[in-house]
């Protein structure tokens, strides 16, 4: 379990995830919480959950989001319920009279009530992001704290003990000579399994700016789930690297760290020369080789195309896998018409949207299925 140093700054951190999930963790709860930790161990996961579990949540239907907040937040393994409970069924139902006409005592018509299809949660999903009231991009950001992003994974050269796969030599020797010479049973190994790094360009620009905001949260969460194989830059008029203000586990601190970091925000894009920025200093020394890296951009380029053509295909050579994510995508009869565009799609390898909740979800998915 990832902790910060200061562990009362982090619970209150943790506190802040839990209103926004709808718990209300009010400041005595918190006090609670915290005077439960001064007898505990903060560096075991069990003995955080349940201090947290027990203070701070005043109803059942409480525990089900505080699970999914503490797993998001901490992204540690979460000790079991101590019972399961089956999850909550919400029924729709048509209110209407058999002859589609109410009875109110006035003689007034009542209007009939259409069935719903689906939750707020699901149109609120793919709604562009720019056309959300604040109430709705507050949800949106509580969702995205709350997302739970996969990571692929890739063979790495280190073995390790396996029920089947070659025959481990060493371990069969050495417990053959234990049994004094008697063999009786056969080793194997196989290779481990290691997350794949990934690696997150946003562009800030000003035609990116309505999306950059959602866009970063996401990359807070893909930083969540794998602290040290994600890193992080915003690209615009100068290339930023962002991934230690990532790290913080509260959304909102974290979030605020990065806009306090990224000195060229709402500005130009020169995403050829800043493209050539990263692979120079990070992406050629190994950042960007066998990872995935994940381009957010519209693909205005006010630099030269043909620059940012070139890096492109340097970039496909090295990382394993090159997305892009561009919000203009899903707009009706869209076409990559823009030199940026046209420059860099031979070298991308899936090209997505990136415009409301549940296009993050998919290039979260995507990441995952890389």
């Amino acid at each position: 379990m990832y902790l910060l140093r200061d562990a009362t700054a982090t619970m209150v951190g943790f506190a802040r995830t839990l209103r926004a999930a709808g718990v209300d963790a009010g400041p005595e709860r918190v006090q609670a919480m915290l005077a439960a930790l001064d007898h505990l161990d903060v560096l075991d996961v069990h003995d955080v959950y349940w201090a947290g579990r027990l203070t701070l949540c005043g109803s059942e239907d409480d525990i089900s989001r505080y699970d999914q907040a503490f797993a998001a937040y901490f992204t540690g393994e979460r000790p079991p319920p101590m019972r399961s409970r089956p999850p909550a069924v919400q029924i729709v139902q048509q209110v209407a009279s058999p002859d589609g006409q109410g009875d109110t005592g006035e003689g007034e018509e009542t209007e009939t009530q259409a069935l719903a299809t689906a939750s707020d949660v699901e149109v609120l999903r793919e709604r562009d992001v720019t056309h959300l009231s604040s109430v709705e991009r507050d949800e949106v950001r509580r969702l995205l704290a709350l997302l739970d992003t996969g990571r692929a994974m890739r063979r790495s050269r280190r073995f390790a003990a396996a029920h089947h796969g070659r025959l481990d030599p060493g371990r069969t020797v050495r417990a053959t000579l234990r049994r004094g010479g008697e063999t009786s049973r056969l080793y194997h190994r196989a290779h481990r399994q290691r997350p794949r790094r990934v690696v997150l360009l946003v562009d800030i620009s000003g035609s990116m700016a309505p999306y950059a905001d959602a866009l970063l949260r996401l990359a807070h969460a893909v930083v969540r789930s794998q602290p040290r194989r994600t890193e992080v830059f915003s690209i615009g008029t100068r290339l930023t690297r962002l991934t230690p203000e990532l790290r913080h586990r509260d959304a909102e601190t974290a979030m605020a760290a990065a806009s306090h970091a990224i000195p060229d925000w709402s500005g130009g894009t020169r995403l050829g020369e800043e493209l050539k920025e990263f692979l120079d200093r990070w992406g050629q020394r190994g950042m960007a080789r066998g990872g995935i890296v994940v381009i957010a951009s519209d693909g205005w380029e006010r630099g030269d195309a043909m620059l940012l053509g070139e890096q492109m295909v340097r970039l496909h050579r090295l990382a394993h896998r090159v997305v892009w994510a561009n919000p203009h995508k899903a707009q009706p009869g869209y076409q990559p018409l823009t030199a940026g565009m046209q420059a860099a799609l031979p070298s991308i390898d899936d090209f997505v949207e990136g415009h409301s909740l549940g296009s993050l979800e998919y290039l979260a998915g995507v990441i995952c299925r890389a």
